[in-house]
C-alpha cells in the first residue's frame, strides 16, 4: 500500500536511526538535569566544531521557541523585525515572536520565490526615521526558504552587509538549514556567521530528530542571560539530554548532510518528473527538500480522495509536496503512478 503521508511534511517522517541511536545511548543510568551533563556538553561541543567558531548553543523544544525567543534577544518592544512576507515569522508563528518580545512589530518585504529582495529591505528600513515609526533592528533570513530555494553564500553576505549598514542585527530561521548546506555543498559557516549572521536557530525536527532546535549564538554577546529566556518560556528542558543527545548523532559523521542531501535528491527526483507531465507545472526551483507544483484542480481532488495528503502553501498556491531523510524511490514512483492514472482516466477527459 502507498505510504500516503510521504510528502506532506518532513514534519511527518519518524525519527531517523543515527538520533534514535544516540537518544538510547543517552538513556543509560542517571545524569544530571537541565544541561548540566556530559551528552548536553558533547552535543554544544559538536556544533562548535561543525561551525568552526566558538558560539554559544541553547537547546528548545521547536521551531516557533527557538525563532520567538532568540527575535525577543535582539529586540525591546519598540523595535521591528523585518522579514519576507512568506516567512515562518509572519505566516506560523501565531503571534509568538511579538509576544516575546512584549510587541515587537513585523515588517514585511516582498521577493521572488521566497528570498528577501534587498532593495525592498532598505526601502523598509529607511523610509523614516521618526520616534513614531517601529525602529527596525533585526533583519530575519529564512535558509532554506518557505518555497524551497535558498540562499547562496554571496547572498547572505549581502543581507549581512545590508543589516550592519543600517545597525540592525541578522537572524536566520535554519528550520531546513541542514538542506540548505546540502544543496549548496558549501562550509555551514559560510552561510552563517561568515556572512554575517549574528544568530542562527538550527532545525533538528525536519532533519530527522524528534524534537528539538538549537539556538546558535556567533554573537555571544547577544544570548545574556538566553537562558532565563529559555526557562520563563517553559523551554528548559529537565532532561536535557534527550534534547541534547540526538545532535551527537546527527553531527557525528556528517549524517545531518547526508539525511538532508538525500531527501534533496528525492526532492529533485519527484520535481523531474512532474515537470515531464503535461498540465502540471513547478512553481519554484527545487532547490532543497520541497517541490511546489500547480495542478488542475480535479487532479488535486482526486489525489485526495485516494488518500494522499499534501498542503497548499500560504499566499503562494499551487501543493506542496514535501520530501525527507525517510522518503523512498517507491514513494515517489506510487505518486507519480497515481498522476498518470488519473489524468489518463475519463475523470479529465473532456466532456
Amino acid at each position: 500500500m502507498p505510504n500516503y503521508l510521504a510528502f506532506a511534511s518532513d514534519n511527518y517522517a519518524g525519527i531517523c536511526p543515527e538520533a534514535w541511536q544516540a537518544m538510547a545511548e543517552a538513556n543509560q543510568g542517571f545524569a544530571r538535569s537541565y544541561g548540566d551533563d556530559p551528552h548536553t556538553d558533547r552535543a554544544c561541543a559538536l556544533l562548535r566544531e561543525t561551525f568552526e567558531t566558538d558560539c554559544q548553543v541553547f537547546f528548545v523544544f521547536n521551531g516557533t521557541a527557538a525563532n520567538s525567543l532568540a527575535l525577543s534577544a535582539l529586540c525591546r518592544s519598540y523595535h521591528s523585525i523585518v522579514c519576507h512576507e512568506f516567512a515562518h515569522t509572519e505566516t506560523d508563528e501565531c503571534g509568538a515572536p511579538e509576544f516575546f518580545s512584549n510587541g515587537t512589530k513585523i515588517l514585511l518585504v516582498p521577493g521572488a520565490a521566497g528570498k528577501l529582495d534587498l532593495a525592498a529591505v532598505e526601502q523598509v528600513i529607511t523610509r523614516r526615521n521618526d520616534i513614531h515609526y517601529p525602529k527596525p533592528k533585526v533583519l530575519s533570513l529564512t535558509q532554506a526558504t518557505e518555497l524551497g530555494t535558498v540562499y547562496r553564500p554571496e547572498e547572505v553576505a549581502a543581507a549581512g552587509e545590508l543589516a550592519r549598514k543600517h545597525g540592525l542585527r541578522l537572524h536566520m530561521d535554519g528550520a531546513r538549514f541542514a538542506n540548505a548546506v546540502a544543496a549548496l555543498e558549501c562550509h555551514p559557516a559560510d552561510i552563517s556567521w561568515r556572512a554575517g549572521v549574528d544568530v542562527l536557530c538550527l532545525g533538528g525536527a525536519k532533519n530527522g530528530m524528534a524534537v528539538g532546535e538549537a539556538v546558535v549564538f556567533f554573537n555571544r554577546d547577544l544570548a545574556e542571560e538566553f537562558d532565563y529566556r529559555c526557562k520563563q518560556a517553559g523551554q528548559l528542558a529537565s532532561k536535557m539530554r534527550f534534547l541534547a543527545a540526538p545532535w551527537i548523532g546527527m553531527l557525528q559523521d556528517g549524517n545531518w548532510l547526508k539525511r538532508a542531501g538525500h531527501a534533496n535528491d528525492c526532492a529533485k527526483s519527484l520535481a523531474a518528473q512532474l515537470q515531464a507531465m503535461p498540465g502540471l507545472e513547478i512553481m519554484f526551483p527545487c532547490q532543497a527538500n520541497s517541490v511546489f507544483v500547480t495542478m488542475p484542480e480535479q487532479l488535486l481532488q482526486q489525489l485526495r480522495a485516494i488518500g494522499w495528503h499534501f498542503y497548499s502553501f500560504i499566499g503562494a498556491g499551487g501543493a506542496r509536496l514535501m520530501c525527507s531523510w525517510a522518503t523512498e524511490e517507491a514513494d515517489i514512483k506510487a505518486l507519480v503512478d497515481d498522476i498518470r492514472s488519473i489524468e489518463g482516466s475519463e475523470l479529465l477527459s473532456p466532456p
